[in-house]
This record gives C-alpha cells, sequence and structure tokens, in this order.
C-alpha cells in the first residue's frame, strides 16, 4: 500500500472535522463561496448577488466560475449551483428548476441570412460548437443532424466563450432561454427543434447547510433560480 491513500483519508477527515465545527457558526454575517457553471456566473448570478448584497450586507459573498465539479466536501465551496444532481455522501441537494434550452443566433447574421423556417434552412446556417466535448455532437445527432466537428466552423468549449461567439455572429448555439431570450443581441429561431431542458440543483454538504447564512442564500438562490 502507498502512502497517498491513507493521507487521502487523512485529509478526508480533517476535512469534515472543519466542516462539522463552521456547522456550529449561528451568525447571520460572514462569508458564503458559491461555485458555478462558467455560463450561470457570468450571466445569471451577478445580477442575483447584487441583489443579495443589498438585501443582507452583512454577508460577504465568494463566487467560483468552474465547469469542473468542486469539491463540497473539502469545504472549496459552500454551495455548488449544478445542472446535475450530487450524489456524493453528506450533501444536501435541492432541485430548484428546469432551464429550457433554446437556439438563437446575432440579429445580424439572421439579417445576412434569414431565420429559418425549416429543418433545411437551419441545417444550413452556421453552428458555433464546442472542441474537445462532443455533448452538442451527440445531441443533434439524436435530433437527426448527422453532423461531426467540422460541421461547426467554430469551436470551443469554454461555455460563455462560446456564448460571445453566438453573440459576435460567429453561428446559432444554444442557451438557457431565461439568458438568451433577455439578451438584445441575439434573436430565438423560428425553426426549432425540440431541446432538453437543463436541471438546476443546488447542493452543500449537511453540516454547512445548517449555518444560518448559508442556509440564507441558499433560499435566496432557490428563489430567483426558480425563475423562468
Amino acid at each position: 500500500m502507498t502512502l497517498l491513500e491513507p493521507a487521502r483519508a487523512m485529509a478526508e477527515a480533517s476535512a469534515r472535522l472543519m466542516t462539522l465545527s463552521a456547522g456550529r457558526d449561528a451568525r447571520l454575517s460572514g462569508t458564503v463561496r458559491i461555485t458555478a457553471s462558467n455560463v450561470v456566473s457570468h450571466y445569471l448570478l451577478p445580477d442575483i448577488i447584487a441583489d443579495l448584497r443589498q438585501s443582507e450586507p452583512d454577508i460577504e459573498v465568494e463566487l467560483v466560475p468552474s465547469d469542473t465539479s468542486e469539491s463540497l466536501i473539502f469545504r472549496e465551496a459552500d454551495i455548488a449551483v449544478r445542472m446535475y444532481r450530487p450524489t456524493q455522501l453528506d450533501i444536501v441537494t435541492r432541485k430548484v428548476s428546469d432551464h429550457p434550452i433554446a437556439l438563437y443566433a446575432s440579429k445580424d447574421a439572421l439579417i445576412r441570412h434569414g431565420n429559418p423556417q425549416s429543418f433545411e434552412e437551419l441545417a444550413a446556417l452556421d453552428f458555433v460548437g464546442f472542441d474537445r466535448s462532443d455533448m452538442i455532437i451527440r445531441t443533434m445527432r439524436a435530433l437527426g443532424f448527422p453532423v461531426d466537428r467540422h460541421f461547426f466552423a467554430v469551436r470551443c468549449d469554454d461555455q460563455a466563450v462560446y456564448w460571445e461567439l453566438v453573440r459576435k455572429g460567429c453561428g446559432v448555439g444554444a442557451m438557457q432561454t431565461i439568458i438568451g431570450d433577455a439578451d438584445a443581441e441575439v434573436e430565438r429561431l423560428d425553426f426549432q427543434p425540440e431541446l432538453p431542458s437543463l436541471p438546476v440543483w443546488l447542493a452543500a454538504h449537511s453540516a454547512l447547510h445548517k449555518i444560518p447564512r448559508v442556509k440564507l442564500v441558499w433560499d435566496y438562490l432557490a428563489s430567483r433560480l426558480t425563475r423562468k
């Protein structure tokens, strides 16, 4: 046996003790650390956090934009906003919404190429895709588009940058309607295949979830992210 496994077990035990100790903090002031995807962090959470700070000025917020799974066990975040249900032990989860997805393009691009009215017209447009991830390819194939990565003339795995590429006219892209419909730079396409919705989950360690300031921020996020 290497020393790696015992060291990891000790680190996990230490993290659990620190989390349990933090769970006794009854203050409605202090820091709450939130992690969320780059898209949610860029386009949804700033307004929510600004309003939270107005109503709860004694709560400080740390926001960690990340498309990787931050470890709630090791207190890398107090609350995680996820588009899937976390399954780790000792984690409290709550599904707060399903966010519909739609296809968008920049208004300038639609002026140049026209708003598609059929499957064929949609397939003829430029699309923005992911680079290493095949998620969009798999989704489009399931919808009847036999595409490969070369179908996408512009590709980027950072989803916030991906959306900026769509906004600036590089091609059609998918986005949560709560973000896309509020964006003056883009327009929802007239012809829309039915896209799967994104579930929105909150997650926190069971001990931290009981801390009053964490619970307050949790409830605030749940309320605001439920809106579509």
